[in-house]
């Protein structure tokens, strides 16, 4: 049973564009299924999967005559004088793609799907040679609205006034999914397996195949040890001020070797990491960017991470698909959370209390923001502007 994504009609609105629809982001996100999805619901009735982890598949697409490909399709029964639907899995396993793609995209009517796990690549190789011809879609780990969806609970995806309005009966239902989601995140295959043991087992296997298979493609990394390290000391340093010195002495490696581990980490997907608000320099902290993981399961393999930074790391990924995040500090220390979209503050506190709503809203005051919300985990004092965690769907 296909179970739709929040982001699955705009990828359905797109498809019946003449652009090329490209799906990326870490592998076994579900972009695939996403795919194939789409493929059966397109109603061009000549239609094509390729997966270029197929040797021959990859054989095909690498001819140095692009038109090979044409006569090969055309043997097989495709009328290139009429619409074709072409979709195309991994295609960073093919290295003149895009190459390939422009002059099909050009020289005939095709619709384009494809699919990619190695965003750096993407965005660079499409950038330079298929400006104005595709739009690139961005596939995360599920959201704990989508985790739901998955296993057959009703959910939904209030508003966040809706959602600080808290409801007992719905706390109790949902408690024991939202802990789940918070120790494991949210990619599908964990999502769907019964036990802890195979959901570690899973989290593993993925970051072991991104480390071993998506880096590799993208980045000449001679000692894998050295960036699984890195990855390490960024997953115990989530919602705190990147601090490149000290990373570059703990690891050993040179500064702009750490920079541009960091750079590629957050280019595919692994990390995130998110800019200071500031209004008053003199007052502010002004430049330093705070880390967190695109995935709770893979941070919490990673690193020991205490309670309360896996659940500001679920509430960081819960709100980014919500809109643009920064953060908030004065050179006192004072700081925000989050704050989304220039227009709503957040303070996220395992077990929250009134004084951690006003401390928000005073800072909200400097920046001229009135909507201000403190996010708990335990319900221990509800009140208003309080939001438990598992709403935020």
């Amino acid at each position: 049973m296909f179970v739709a994504r929040y982001i699955y009609p705009a990828l359905l609105a797109h498809s019946t564009k003449r652009q090329i629809t490209v799906l990326t982001g870490m592998r076994r996100t579900g972009k695939t299924t996403l795919l194939k999805q789409l493929m059966a619901q397109c109603d061009i009735p000549q239609k094509h999967y390729f997966d270029l982890e197929r040797i021959d598949v990859r054989t095909l697409f690498s001819e140095p005559n692009y038109e090979t490909i044409v006569q090969a399709l055309s043997r097989q029964g495709t009328d290139f004088s009429k619409k074709v639907l072409i979709c195309i899995d991994e295609i960073q396993l093919a290295p003149n793609l895009p190459s390939v793609l422009k002059y099909l995209y050009d020289s005939y009517d095709i619709k384009f799907i494809v699919t990619g796990s190695s965003a750096y690549y993407m965005k660079n190789q499409f950038s330079e040679s298929l400006a104005g011809r595709k739009k690139i879609f961005e596939i995360f780990p599920l959201t704990f609205g989508e985790l739901l969806a998955f296993k057959g609970i009703q959910g939904g995806r209030p508003e966040i006034k809706s959602a600080a309005k808290f409801v007992t009966s719905e706390y109790e239902r949902l408690k024991a999914y939202y802990d789940e989601y918070v120790d494991f995140g949210g990619f599908p295959e964990v999502v769907l397996a019964e036990s802890a043991e195979d959901k570690r087992d899973l989290i593993s296997d993925i970051l072991s195949s991104y480390i071993n298979f998506d880096l590799t493609l993208l980045s000449d990394i001679r000692n894998p040890t050295n960036l699984f390290k890195l990855i390490k000391l960024l997953s115990v340093r989530i919602g705190t001020k990147l601090d490149i010195s000290k990373l570059t002495s703990l690891t050993g490696m040179a500064r702009q070797t750490v920079e541009n581990y960091l750079d590629l980490l957050e280019k595919s997907y692994l990390i995130k990491t998110i800019p200071v608000l500031a209004k008053s320099p003199d007052r502010e902290i002004v430049k330093a960017r705070k880390v967190y993981f695109l995935d709770n399961g893979i941070a919490s393999l990673a690193g020991e991470l205490s309670s309360g930074s896996k659940f500001e790391n679920a509430v960081f990924n819960q709100l980014a698909h919500r809109g643009e995040i920064a953060y908030y500090q004065l050179k006192t220390g004072r700081e925000i959370d989050f704050i989304l979209d220039q227009k709503q503050c957040f303070e996220v506190k395992e077990t929250a209390t009134e004084a951690d709503l006003k401390h928000t809203e005073s800072l909200a005051r400097n920046l001229d923001i009135t909507e201000s919300y403190v996010i708990g985990r335990h319900p221990v004092r509800v009140f208003e502007g309080f939001i438990w965690g598992g709403f935020l769907q």
